[in-house]
């Protein structure tokens, strides 16, 4: 079975904005949580408050839908969900800041990461499938 968020057992395979992947290899015990500040260290994010992993469900025939994943889950437990070999994990910006301006100053990397999501975000959806 292909399954999206493995890239072998106990190795989730995380989607990144620029097109990269990261994999994080995990056991019973790793959250959520460990694996957003693992990649807030790869990556040089500090304002990591605006970021979750996300769970982008496809299906044929209709849009695709996301769903923010908790901090406190477990990762075994997402592994283990209904349909979870139709799914990807994505680390993405999902608390867009009040003042894109202000994030800028605060943190350059956090900045270009929500213009890549939103430029890519923006171009996916106006080309035909």
């Amino acid at each position: 079975m292909d399954n999206s968020l493995l890239f072998m057992p106990n190795v989730l395979k995380v989607y990144l904005e620029n097109g990269q992947t990261k994999s994080f290899k995990f056991d019973s015990n790793t959250s959520i949580k460990d694996v957003i500040l693992t990649l807030q260290e790869k990556l040089s994010v500090k304002s990591i408050e605006h970021f979750s992993l996300m769970l982008e469900h496809r299906n044929e025939g209709s849009a695709s839908k996301l769903m923010i994943l908790h901090e406190q889950e477990m990762l075994t437990q997402v592994t283990q969900r209904p349909g979870a070999h139709k799914m990807k994990c994505f680390f993405r910006i999902s608390f867009v800041p009040k003042d894109p301006v202000d994030l800028l100053r605060r943190d350059a990397v956090a900045f270009e990461y929500l213009y890549v999501q939103v430029i890519h975000s923006t171009w996916k959806t106006t080309l035909p499938d």
